[in-house]
């Protein structure tokens, strides 16, 4: 039986470089609860996503991160996962606009991507993303300008 305190086929390379873009785009906090929260059960888990998904996807030259962010949004929209939703809602607000590697978002990205999920995912995907968002944005001090809504 393997050892689980030690990694599995991940190389140290592959692992770095995964938490490099994990941190560059989810930031540092977040990232540092995961990896400090590692136990037996969630280890290699932890290590799998991090080589995986932030080495092996998030840096693959065929799209930028912001676009890989929006289909994120999308893709987790679609399938009902609020809470990954909802984590790169966050950490898209919050990253740093000038920071293209952190891949930014702002609300008129986040309008479009709700109202295209909602013409293909359907109106309740649509619906509960507006409701996911205006919470963090009120959470984070952003809370958007009133709009009248005229006929």
């Amino acid at each position: 039986m393997q050892n689980m305190s030690e990694p599995a086929s991940e190389s140290a390379d592959s692992l770095q470089r995964g938490l490099t873009h994990r941190r560059r785009v989810l930031g540092d906090a977040w990232v540092d609860r995961a990896v400090e929260s590692a136990n037996v059960l969630n280890v290699e888990f932890q290590r799998m996503i991090t080589a995986y998904a932030w080495d092996g996807i998030w840096s693959r030259p065929g799209l930028d991160r912001r676009t890989r962010r929006i289909m994120v949004l999308a893709i987790t929209a679609a399938m009902g996962r609020w809470e990954e939703f909802e984590l790169h809602i966050r950490t898209g607000l919050q990253a740093d606009p000038a920071d293209s590697e952190a891949a930014p978002l702002d609300m008129d990205t986040i309008r479009e991507v709700l109202m295209q999920t909602a013409v293909y995912a359907g109106v309740p995907a649509g619906n509960t993303g507006m409701a996911v968002t205006l919470k963090v944005l009120r959470e984070l001090g952003r809370t958007p300008e009133a709009a009248r809504f005229t006929p």
